[in-house]
């Protein structure tokens, strides 16, 4: 699903990342990289800009000033489905699945930029992404939207996977899930990472972030707070008080 790592290649750079809404500042000058390869983390507060920023990124917020550079492309500009075609997608926050769509019209759907389920290479994710969740292949004919919370957040990461990126942006993966799924999906993605999936993900719950993540970034009030390796901030007594509790 991701193409063969290249070592020390920045997959996403993001330079000075200003994003508006309105006369309101959601991020402000925050600058990122992501090499191939590695799980990139961001973790901050509720409102701390995590999802401005990745939406700026992968193109469903235009940024008000900075760049964005994908595969060392400047991709600023570009709409989220341009994006999409060029390996770089998101699970967004809220999952936003189709939720009067069964669960295999939403694989298809995924698999849109490749012609849907035309080809064999498609049809094969497909199956892969099934093996991964055997819930889903259970419910390929329910609507998407009488689900669990957990089932429907296993389909937005299927949805995402079956559009083969090369860089998976996934935002708030716990969000409204208990424990034991979102163990299971952190889980899910550390496997991925091993495969060989380049992820930046975007966690409010800052210890399974940390857990998994080569490399992760603090956001607070819309500006990079903290950077470095997660086994470093785990460590840090700034960030165990404000994410992790004085006593983790």
């Amino acid at each position: 699903m991701s193409a063969p790592a290249t070592p020390n290649e920045t997959l996403l750079e993001i330079r000075n990342l200003e994003i508006r809404y309105g006369a309101a500042v959601a991020v402000r000058d925050v600058s990122m990289t992501v090499k191939r390869g590695q799980l990139v983390a961001v973790i901050g507060a509720n409102g701390a800009g995590k999802s401005s920023l990745v939406r700026g990124a992968t193109g469903l917020v235009r940024p008000s000033r900075g760049e964005v550079r994908f595969r060392g492309e400047d991709t600023t500009r570009l709409t989220a489905d341009a994006k999409v075609r060029r390996g770089l997608v998101m699970a967004p926050e809220g999952r936003l699945l189709f939720p009067d769509q069964t669960v295999d019209d939403n694989l298809t759907l995924g698999a849109y930029v490749h012609g849907g389920l035309k080809g064999e290479r498609a049809r094969q994710t497909r199956e892969r992404v099934l093996e991964m969740f055997p819930r889903l292949r259970e419910r390929l004919g329910q609507l998407a939207g009488s689900m669990s919370g957990g089932e429907q957040q296993m389909l937005a990461i299927a949805r995402g996977l079956m559009a083969e990126p090369e860089l998976f942006v996934i935002d708030e993966l716990s969000l409204g899930l208990a424990p034991k799924i979102v163990d299971q999906l952190i889980g899910v993605l550390r496997d991925l990472n091993r495969q060989g999936l380049t992820i930046l993900l975007v966690e409010q719950l800052a210890a399974h972030a940390l857990a998994i993540a080569d490399h992760t970034y603090v956001i607070s009030n819309g500006i990079v707070a903290k950077e470095g390796p997660s086994r470093e901030l785990a460590r840090d007594p700034e960030v165990m008080a404000a994410f992790l509790g004085k006593a983790h």
